[in-house]
C-alpha cells in the first residue's frame, strides 16, 4: 500500500513537472516570437527603413537622428531580453526587462511630445511678430 501511494504522489508530481514544462516552453516562445517583432519594428526605424512618422497632430514627419538612436537601443534591448529568456525563464527578471523596455518607448513619446510643443511654440511667436 504504501508504494501505491508514493507511486501516486510520484504520478502527480510527474504530471505537474510536465504541465510546467509545457507551459513554460510555450509561455518563452510566445515572449520570443513578440520580441522578434519588437526588434523588426525597432530596427525598421532605426535603420532608416521607416522614415517618416505621424505626428500628434495627424501629420507625416521625418524622425530625427535622436529618434532613430533611441529606436537602435530599443531594438538592441529588445534582443538582450530575447537572449535572456532563450537561456532561462525567471518571469520576475522578464517583467523588470519588459518595464524598462515601456519606459525608453514612453521616453521617446515623451521627447517627441516636447519636441512638437517647442515646434509649435516657435511658430507662433514668428507668427506674432
Amino acid at each position: 500500500m504504501r508504494s501505491t501511494c508514493r507511486l501516486r504522489v510520484s504520478a502527480q508530481i510527474n504530471h505537474m513537472r510536465r504541465i510546467l514544462r509545457i507551459n513554460t516552453q510555450r509561455t518563452r516562445c510566445m515572449i520570443i516570437s513578440r520580441l522578434e517583432t519588437v526588434f523588426e519594428i525597432a530596427s525598421s526605424y532605426a535603420r532608416g527603413e521607416i522614415s517618416k512618422v505621424v505626428g500628434e497632430d495627424g501629420k507625416e514627419r521625418p524622425l530625427t537622428i535622436v529618434e532613430r538612436q533611441d529606436w537602435a537601443r530599443i531594438a538592441a534591448y529588445s534582443v538582450e531580453i530575447l537572449n535572456n529568456v532563450a537561456k532561462g525563464f525567471d518571469e520576475r527578471k522578464i517583467d523588470q526587462n519588459l518595464d524598462r523596455l515601456e519606459a525608453m518607448l514612453n521616453k521617446i513619446a515623451t521627447a517627441v511630445k516636447t519636441q512638437s510643443v517647442g515646434t509649435l511654440g516657435s511658430q507662433r511667436k514668428s507668427e506674432g511678430t
